[in-house]
């Protein structure tokens, strides 16, 4: 299993910058695939990003392509969202997920989330 704990959330100002950080404990870290998905308020849960175990293959949801970035340190358990150029329409509960199955479904292991605002 997999335990993960979401920090860096927080508000920021239209255009500026925030980095998201995913830390997950157990041992086999390094042969999930791991994503990031949102909820904004009155809204399905949407797929953000996914990166696969070995960092080499990413996946983005288009309304973030070229502006958020995600990485991953197998060595620190931990899994990033590099977020610039945010809009307000980025605002929302940001989730860390894990999948053994693939970048873009199969996700079985839930963070609790951390919140992002986006002010205009």
């Amino acid at each position: 299993q997999v335990q993960l704990v979401e920090s860096g959330g927080g508000l920021v100002q239209a255009g500026g910058s925030l980095r998201l950080s995913c830390a997950a404990s157990g041992r086999t870290f390094s042969s999930y695939y791991m994503g990031w998905f949102r909820q904004a308020p009155g809204k399905e849960r949407e797929f953000v990003g996914g990166i696969s175990w070995s960092g080499s293959r990413r996946s983005y949801a288009d309304s973030v392509k070229g502006r958020f970035t995600i990485s991953r340190d197998n060595a620190k358990n931990t899994v990033y969202l590099q977020m610039n150029s945010l809009k307000p329409e980025d605002t929302a509960v940001y989730y860390c997920a894990a999948s053994g199955v693939g970048i873009r479904d199969g996700y079985d292991y839930w963070g609790q989330g951390t919140r992002v605002t986006v002010s205009s």
